[in-house]
């Protein structure tokens, strides 16, 4: 076993701190400490190493076949704690392909299901991995030099590596790890570059001599946050590994993925390589965020964050433990260390960027499906929408509006009046998106299909490794595929969208199969021979094969090679969208994207893909909104009622209220299925989905002031309740409620045939939405009364939520008074925001143009506060205040001084009517 020897660089030295081979007398810098492998699992180990070995005795010298004894040190790693040395699928590993690599091999009972379990083929504590050789002090923390004196078991090593790690500031540490001698690929996002070292971070940081490792602590806890001592750094070409100590089991992120909120770190790997495929648990899905939050005990929480867009793979397992393994770039890490989780994330997105704030019609209800056949239907379906006053911002066509499935075309006889809806749609103050893929359809004569001609013309494709177009097939045939890696092709996409957008003038796009998708594997030639489209390791790719149902991981983009940018694919399409989308209407963008990278909330949103009409897509479609709020795309949801598959009645009428509160809402269908808009189904349903979005028509400000929120500091829109009680390990596993901000709880049915729910309510008062009558819990489940016209939703005490009367469209909700609700806490306070614009121009907080106001509630007096105005709010005006948990009937009401009528009802709802106050002033209210 090798001795481990930790350098410490917790506090900043004044001169450099070189590693010696053999240090007499180490500085404080440099000192040697007892490995961490032996702090951490000594204890354990000789608690069960008399079991261990009666155990493996047992398995292995009565089957009599034992070869040989096992070298002392395998016997002495936990089950939970091996780290897989062989984790190659479909290859039944062997003694002898494991002791090949130098590993340990010990079998053990397979699980059910077919799933992986305990590696059969694992490390000993021993295995040779990089020493850090050197370690000096920078302006902004240390750089090193790790040297591997023995070769892994992959080719092409590299032997010495270099090693930065930057104090970025109090709450965030950036460590990376590239080849010392050459440059490697990197993720080409703009990142925040620091300028002096943190000051007083709130962790600390040693560094294991041989093998190399790193320990963050939390300095307040002294939670060991990262310990990559526990397997050997691999650093390989085409195949990077470090793996880490986890201090909890409470893990989420790593997405994008179907399943439960809480991952499971039961043996489980996590592919990251965008894929078309219909949601399915296990399957690698339409995008990748390597970042993951961790709770640890006591409600602190840090993120992980792992700034590479290769094919990538992330290992869990009980110890609990984490292995990330990836096939190119480097190991680029930010750490975040809260210690909130909201300000986890808000450290997370100071990184990736912030989100786009959206235009106030996004958060109204959209409406689509494929199979509307015309746009006379499309229209007579908006029509009927009208006819019942249902609300409704934006209807949508797919793919069913072009002319032979072609980008930037209109099927002339089907579609031929679309531009008139259009303009209909204009008149209603409505809108109108269109979908588009980024396969151009490559077969037509020359000379009439410009999209192609063009950019053949411009070279804005992806080229095969003979430089020639990459064709694939998707829905038009034969196409191309725009490469947005190329700052040309953003150009091309805008005079694509500006000819198009002057005969059907669109106010928002859908950006659909930008994984890139691809119908067949690679390109109709296949994929050439070699290393990029069959790599040394493949991580567990749905298909087995980087090219499986997209292009050649060969195919040559402007920036790199498509091996290194497919991840990136949905986020380059996206950032051009916006742009031209900016450029063509000269206001906010609009942009949904079905693949997405980090960043990617800067420039869309996202919907969780082609779900199905079940239940249980349903529920999960809450882990996956909960997901991408931390992703940092706030702008989220699934398509209600699901996309393919029949729906019934009751299933939609409970998806449409759950619907209702995904960030994004819209319902849409796939074609040859009976229609699912609300105006088909029964009066009953069909008056349920109306009041449930005329509730989130009504919520709209509030709404709003979160997104703001989101905009300007990275606040979740969609949270976890967690988030708000971290403290409360009931709610670390919470994923069929969420809230909107900190203040409104949803409890959605979930299950079939219900009138009740079951739901916890965290410690404290919360007063139900729609009466405000209280209840006052200690940290529960509760069941609630749940017919099917009823979506439950609590207010938490202390929160003031700005609502307004709704109308069937945002922009006829916008000018309708305000209705402040005021949810008193316990000590009889409250206070709560407000953020106002004209909901669609560009950077209005930037440039000023906005009104932002804070209400509070202290010793029976409400004030609004304007802190910031504009003529936006002169035309709106606060008609109605609803106070919630008046414990004693008032005798009389001041507004301003004034006295004004009121009402006041036994649940202790306090009512102030016909105000009429300008939002532009400031005002107080006091009951007495």
């Amino acid at each position: 076993m090798k001795s481990y020897q930790k350098l410490t660089t917790a506090v900043p030295q004044p001169a450099a701190c070189q590693v010696e081979e053999e240090a007499a007398a180490p500085t404080p810098a440099c000192r040697g400490k007892l490995g961490p492998w032996w702090v951490g699992s000594g204890l354990l180990v000789a608690a069960i190493l008399l079991s261990t070995i009666t155990v493996w005795v047992l398995r292995h010298v009565s089957g009599g076949w034992l070869r040989h004894l096992l070298p002392p040190e395998c016997l002495l790693v936990p089950e939970s704690h091996r780290y897989d040395c062989y984790p190659e699928r479909h290859v039944v590993v062997t003694q002898e392909l494991c002791e090949s690599r130098g590993c340990c091999f010990i079998e053990s009972p397979p699980p059910a299901g077919g799933k992986r379990g305990v590696p059969w083929c694992f490390y000993p504590p021993d295995f040779p991995s990089y020493t850090l050789e050197s370690l000096n002090q920078t302006a902004l923390g240390v750089v090193g030099l790790l040297v591997r004196r023995e070769k892994a078991y992959y080719p092409r090593d590299i032997e010495m590596l270099r090693l930065d790690v930057e104090f970025e500031t109090d709450t965030r540490l950036h460590i990376k790890i590239t080849d010392a001698a050459n440059p490697r690929y990197e993720v080409p996002l703009e990142v925040p570059r620091v300028t002096k070292r943190a000051e007083n971070p709130i962790y600390s940081l040693d560094f294991s001599r041989d093998p190399f490792g790193v320990l963050l602590r939390r300095r307040v806890t002294g939670t060991v946050l990262l310990n990559t001592t526990v397997a050997p750094l691999i650093f390989a070409d085409q195949f990077l590994q470090i793996a880490t100590s986890l201090p909890s089991r409470f893990l989420y992120g790593l997405g994008e993925h179907r399943g439960t909120f809480l991952h499971s770190l039961d043996w489980s790997t996590l592919t990251l390589w965008a894929r078309d495929v219909s949601p399915t648990e296990s399957f690698n899905l339409y995008g990748a965020h390597p970042f993951y939050l961790l709770m640890e005990e006591g409600g602190d929480a840090h993120g992980v964050f792992l700034l590479n867009s290769n094919a990538m793979e992330v290992a869990l397992q009980p110890a609990p433990g984490l292995t990330w393994r990836t096939i190119g770039g480097v190991l680029d890490f930010y750490i975040f260390l809260g210690p909130d989780p909201n300000m986890v994330i808000q450290q997370y997105q100071q990184v990736i960027g912030f989100p786009a704030m959206p235009p106030l019609w996004a958060l109204g209800f959209h409406l689509c499906r494929w199979g509307y056949g015309s746009s006379n239907e499309t229209w007579q379906t908006v029509r009927a929408m009208r006819n019942y006053h249902i609300p409704q911002d934006a209807q949508w066509n797919d793919i069913d509006y072009m002319d032979g499935y072609r980008d930037f075309t209109i099927d002339p006889q089907k579609f031929a009046s679309l531009p008139s809806v259009v303009e209909d749609l204009h008149k209603h103050r409505q809108r109108y998106v269109m979908i588009l893929d980024p396969g151009i359809s490559s077969t037509n004569p020359h000379g009439s299909y410009w999209p192609f001609d063009e950019g053949l013309r411009r070279g804005l494709f992806l080229n095969t490794t003979r430089g020639q177009p990459l064709i694939g097939q998707v829905w038009p045939g034969f196409t191309a595929f725009a490469d947005f890696s190329n700052p040309d092709t953003h150009q091309w996409w805008l005079e694509n969208l500006q000819r198009f957008h002057a005969h059907v003038p669109f106010d928002g796009l859908w950006i659909d199969m930008n994984e890139p998708s691809n119908f067949m594997d690679g390109s109709e030639d296949g994929c050439p021979p070699g290393e990029l489209d069959s790599p040394p390791y493949t991580p567990a790719v749905l298909g087995d094969s980087l090219s499986a149902k997209t292009v050649c991981a060969s195919a040559k983009q402007k920036a790199s090679v498509h091996y290194n940018l497919h991840n990136l694919y949905g986020l380059m399409e996206a950032k051009a969208t916006a742009s031209a989308l900016i450029q063509i209407r000269g206001k906010r963008p609009f942009v949904i994207s079905r693949s997405t990278f980090p960043s990617q909330g800067r420039y869309s949103g996202h919907w969780l893909g082609d779900n199905r009409s079940q239940w249980k897509d349903m529920y999960y479609s809450i882990p996956g909104l909960l997901s991408f709020s931390l992703f940092g795309i706030p702008l989220v949801g699934a398509d209600i009622c699901g996309f393919s598959g029949s729906t019934s009645e009751e299933l939609c009428t409970r998806w449409m209220q759950l619907g209702a509160f995904y960030p994004f809402a819209r319902n849409h269908n796939t074609q040859n299925e009976k229609a699912q808009d609300p105006t088909v189904f029964s009066p009953a349903a069909r008056t349920a989905m109306k009041d449930v979005l005329l509730t989130r028509y009504s919520l709209l400000p509030f709404l709003y002031t979160l997104f703001h929120r989101a905009h300007l500091q990275g606040d979740t829109v969609a949270r976890p309740l967690f988030f708000e009680f971290p403290w409360d390990v009931a709610t670390l596993g919470l994923d069929r409620q969420f809230l909107w901000g900190r203040s409104l709880l949803v409890t959605p049915v979930l299950e079939p045939g219900m009138d009740s729910v079951t739901g916890y309510v965290p410690r404290g008062v919360w007063y139900d939405f729609y009466t405000g009558s209280s209840v006052n819990s200690s940290g529960e489940m509760l069941k609630m009364s749940a017919p099917l016209e009823h979506l439950n939703l609590h207010i938490r005490e202390g929160a003031i939520l700005p609502t307004q009367k709704p109308e069937t469209t945002s922009e006829a909700t916008r000018g309708n008074p305000l209705r402040l609700i005021v949810a008193l806490s316990s000590s009889a306070t409250a206070w709560g925001d407000l953020f106002w614009d004209d909901g669609e121009s560009l950077d209005t907080f930037e440039q000023g143009s906005y009104s932002y106001l804070v209400f509070n509630v202290t010793q029976n007096i409400f004030t609004s506060t304007v802190l910031h105005a504009s003529t936006e709010a002169t035309e709106v005006t606060i008609g109605t205040l609803s106070i919630f948990g008046v414990r004693e009937p008032p005798s009389k009401v001041l507004l301003n001084g004034q006295e004004k009528p009121f009402s006041y009802l036994d649940n202790q709802v306090l009512t102030v009517s016909d105000l009429g106050l300008s939002l532009s002033q400031g005002f107080s209210l006091q009951w007495l």
